[in-house]
């Protein structure tokens, strides 16, 4: 029979324990300094005010400004900093629809796989893990989830009311695998990644004319629509199932 654990390997075992959250307390906290004090440092009128600069800049150091520009939107991504989307339209002004829409969609893909490591690192391995060993509705739920996995992924990256934080946590409380979160991610924010770099790469016209981009371009019908084609494209695989009552072959 194996010995019962005492108090010094109990507390022993807690501090890796609460360790492992540090990650995603440290994104939270930054998340929400900077909530506090970057709402209007990261923003269309910084951009318009600064866009000669930028300009400037990138002309003299293409290279360089690419990275600079990944590493920021990295940062703004990953600790869900305010500003992405003028990050997204900066993209497109500095670097046009491509390789804008390149450097956008790659940055934010890098940035939320760093949410979603953290949180299956801090907890989210071991939600999953309870969800995968409990019985009745909850594990049906985690079976449905597991076996349909494809299609969740990509209705919450196509889906535009799904929050980006929240799209990052759910794989990572269910157990999803990197690999198959990181080419999601990658694919599923291409559409929106598209129409709000195009809008970046058009705001030359927008600044000489002394106007504001039209951000809510994505729920015009040419653009809503499509995306919510491929929504449905991507919620067939469930449909098909639940109509055969059958599982994923």
């Amino acid at each position: 029979m194996k010995d019962k654990p005492t108090m010094t390997d109990t507390s022993q075992s807690r501090p890796a324990s609460w360790g492992r959250l540090i990650p995603f307390a440290a994104i939270l906290a930054v998340a929400a300094i900077g909530a506090a004090t970057l709402g209007d440092v990261l923003s269309y009128d910084m951009l318009r005010e600064n866009r000669e600069a930028l300009i400037a800049y990138r002309d003299a150091h293409y290279v360089l400004a690419a990275l600079v520009f990944i590493s920021i939107y990295v940062l703004i991504v990953a600790f869900s900093l305010p500003g992405a989307v003028a990050a997204t339209l900066t993209g497109g002004f500095l670097f046009g629809i491509f390789p804008g829409v390149l450097f956008n969609v790659t940055a934010a893909s890098i940035g939320a796989t760093a949410i979603f490591l953290a949180a299956r690192w801090g907890f989210g391995e071991q939600l999953a893990a309870k969800m995968e060993t409990s019985e009745g509705r909850v594990k049906r739920i985690k079976d449905g989830i597991d076996e349909n996995q494809w299609s969740m992924l990509f209705l919450i990256r196509l889906v535009p009311l799904v929050p980006f934080f929240v799209a990052n946590l759910i794989p990572a409380i269910v157990g999803v695998p990197l690999r198959r979160f990181v080419v999601s991610t990658f694919l599923g924010i291409i559409p929106g990644g598209l129409v709000y770099t195009s809008v970046g790469a058009g705001l030359g016209d927008v600044f000489e004319k002394g106007e504001t981009p039209n951000l809510g371009v994505i729920f015009e019908p040419q653009i809503i629509l499509p995306i919510l084609g491929l929504c449905a494209l991507a919620a067939l695989p469930i449909l098909i199932k639940a109509l055969r009552g059958g599982k994923e072959i």
